[in-house]
């Protein structure tokens, strides 16, 4: 019986008392992480960009 009562309460919870965001609070994080993502992605491709050229000045001289 603990398990239906716990069901029970879960559900109440979820549909009572969480504050759900509105659609527009939404969208705006979710384009806030997309532009975050992007950012960080063009950031991290930029540093392997120098570090690959980098490396390939180092290992292209002969000794």
């Amino acid at each position: 019986m603990n398990l239906v009562k716990d069901i029970k309460e879960s559900y109440d919870e979820l549909v009572h008392k969480v504050s759900w965001p509105t659609q527009k609070n939404l969208i705006n994080s979710s384009v806030l992480v997309l532009i975050a993502s992007i950012v960080m992605a063009l950031l991290i491709w930029a540093i392997d960009q120098v570090f690959n050229i980098l490396m390939e000045t180092i290992y292209s001289f002969s000794f």
